[in-house]
């Protein structure tokens, strides 16, 4: 691949090298070890498709998507399943390869990714949107988490916490840093003082844990707080969640923001 203009041209983005520089790319260029792999059970049972994250890359870059496509698939629990270069593409690819997870650009032709995310999202279904950004602090991409996305990465994040972020992604959980989760709440979302018409229902336990997630805390971080285990945590936010009607974590952070729940939270 290197000797192609495809591979130089990968070679010279930030991708590509941190890819060359990671277990997962040396391994993917050591043709011996690759083969070894495909020999041994795991690699046998990892060869099918239908059990593998299933992913779909849309960006209007072919060069990163070449990257990512080299990622995702050196990761034996994952395969790329397509590439789109625009949010119409991405929808059509998706009705075609059902991908459980779709890595999206945001600023794209045609069709950018916010609007691509809404209509993949629309209902509650569809495949998990993990939003791609060059900015950790961006209001389309916090217009894209209102419409259904599960989390964003950042373009230049590690590998590994990329292919961490898709497993996360792909479990029906939310990724949402909780630095720059604090940011996105200080800057895009307005606190609008109007309870949810179901806030009444949470007791208070669940409302100043409701509180902490808007806040952008793990569950560790909220289990601290309350003086609980993680466990009981997750117990609370899944009631929280099926109160509410909420999709998923992201939803309840700007709930929490909206509903003045946070202000009323600081003043008590």
């Amino acid at each position: 691949m290197n000797d192609t203009n495809a591979g130089r041209g990968t070679n010279d983005t930030n991708a590509g090298r941190a890819l060359n520089n990671t277990t997962a790319g040396r391994a993917l260029n050591n043709t011996t070890a690759g083969r070894a792999v495909n020999d041994t059970t795991a690699g046998r049972a990892v060869s099918d498709t239908a059990a593998r994250i299933r992913v779909l890359i849309a960006d209007d870059d072919p060069i990163l998507r070449r990257s990512l496509r080299l990622l995702i698939d050196s990761d034996p629990a994952m395969t790329t399943v397509g590439e789109a270069g625009d949010g119409a593409q991405a929808i059509a690819l998706t009705a075609q390869h059902h991908p459980d997870v779709v890595l999206m650009d945001v600023r794209m032709p045609v069709l950018d990714g916010l609007e691509a995310t809404r209509r993949l999202r629309t209902g509650g279904g569809g495949p998990r949107v993990l939003v791609l950004t060059m900015f950790d602090v961006d209001g389309h991409v916090y217009e894209a988490l209102r419409a259904g996305a599960s989390g964003f990465l950042l373009k230049n994040a590690p590998p590994a916490e990329l292919l961490r972020a898709v497993r996360v992604v792909a479990a029906g959980e939310a990724l949402l840093a909780p630095e720059i989760t604090r940011r996105f709440i200080e800057r895009f979302v307005p606190a609008r003082p109007g309870p949810h018409p179901r806030l009444s229902t949470l007791s208070p336990r669940e409302r100043h844990t409701l509180a902490l997630v808007g806040q952008g805390l793990s569950n560790p971080e909220i289990a601290a707080a309350l003086v609980v285990t993680p466990t009981t945590v997750r117990t609370y936010v899944s009631r929280i969640l099926t109160k509410l009607d909420a999709r998923d974590r992201v939803q309840l952070v700007i709930l929490a923001r909206e509903t003045g729940l946070l202000v009323d939270d600081h003043r008590s």
